[in-house]
């Protein structure tokens, strides 16, 4: 399993229509094949700053299933209208403990 983390700073003033451009875009996202879990968090000390995480089988899941295709471009007009900058993604694994 993947994590994706992706740090989404969005415009100040446009957090409520982002949530709700989320929502909107999430069922293309959580329906990719080798997703496992979506999960958007919002900031507490930053309400601006948006965290998604993403839950996948492999990195090459998430490149070949989501981000080149047609679903990461839905997904983009959704959210990316809002966005302060463009987000910070990376990927991790589990660390054993």
């Amino acid at each position: 399993m993947v994590l994706e983390v992706a740090l989404i700073d969005i415009v100040a003033g446009q957090e409520d229509d982002f949530a709700a451009a989320y929502a909107k875009g999430h069922p293309v996202l959580a329906s990719t094949p080798g997703c496992r879990s979506v999960r958007m968090t919002r900031g507490i000390e930053s309400p601006t700053r948006f965290v998604l995480l993403v839950e996948w089988d492999t990195v090459e899941a998430h490149i070949e299933n989501f981000r080149d295709t047609e679903r990461f471009t839905t997904w983009r007009s959704l959210i990316g209208p809002y966005f302060a900058a463009p987000p910070v993604v990376e990927h991790f694994t589990d660390v054993p403990a």
